[in-house]
């Protein structure tokens, strides 16, 4: 006689739920702030990262540490561009599932910070690249200060109204590639529309990193969010 199972396993369907974070936020006095882009693969993450390094790189110390499941495709992309010098560039393989450095176990980023801060005292900006997941993915607030989601118009406008923790509660959402809306039928009227409403009062900035590539909103939101610095 097969044994009766009496426990569920219940789903939560809540949009704006951010999953387990086993990790506390960690004290920001003393070190670099650190800002978490995550999104779905081809979304434009590696790129908006480039531009914010141009637009940064000038007046911040400012390091990159980027995430990928097998390679290091991504630093290896931004070296090459030349955003950066190539030292201020770390790279994390994950060998799984890219929310699990980012959110379930953040030692290898953690580590990758920490190697940067110690090349380069007194850095003012880490950005932490994940590598391309889905609309769950969040970082953990032990590990990124705040976040940005990315998706872009060639997921197709209904994204947003998808949810999932990553449109709905991430710092800022970037709707990426709105130069190609017109190519791939979608409407970007109604994506921007339902992103204000699956996110109430959390911005969300529409951008072409063709039209404007050193990304000016997301540089002018990131200085925003800066702590204020002495002297």
């Amino acid at each position: 006689m097969p044994a009766e199972h009496h426990h569920t396993h219940p789903v939560n369907f809540d949009p704006t739920a951010t999953g387990p974070d086993h990790h506390a936020p960690g004290p920001t006095a003393g070190r670099a702030y650190r800002i978490g882009i995550g999104g779905p693969v081809g979304s434009g993450k590696t790129a908006l990262t480039a531009a914010l390094c141009r637009a940064l790189g000038g007046e911040l110390n400012l390091a990159v540490v980027t995430n990928d499941i097998y390679t290091t495709e991504d630093a290896d992309f931004l070296r090459k561009a030349g955003v950066l010098a190539p030292e201020r560039i770390e790279a994390v393989q994950t060998g799984a599932c890219p929310h699990t450095a980012i959110r379930d176990d953040i030692t290898a980023n953690l580590d990758a910070v920490e190697r940067l801060e110690d090349r380069f005292p007194g850095l003012d900006l880490v950005i932490i690249e994940s590598g391309g997941d889905n609309l769950t993915a969040v970082f953990s607030r032990g590990l990124a200060d705040s976040q940005v989601f990315v998706v872009d118009v060639a997921g197709g406008d209904k994204v947003p109204r998808k949810g999932g923790p990553g449109v709905t509660t991430a710092d800022l959402l970037v709707i990426n590639k709105i130069d190609l809306a017109h190519l791939v039928g979608a409407d970007l009227d109604v994506m921007t529309s339902d992103a204000h409403r699956m996110r109430g009062e959390l911005p969300v900035i529409a951008q072409s990193l063709v039209d404007t590539p050193d990304a000016p909103d997301v540089a002018r939101w990131v200085r925003s969010v800066l702590p204020v610095r002495a002297g």
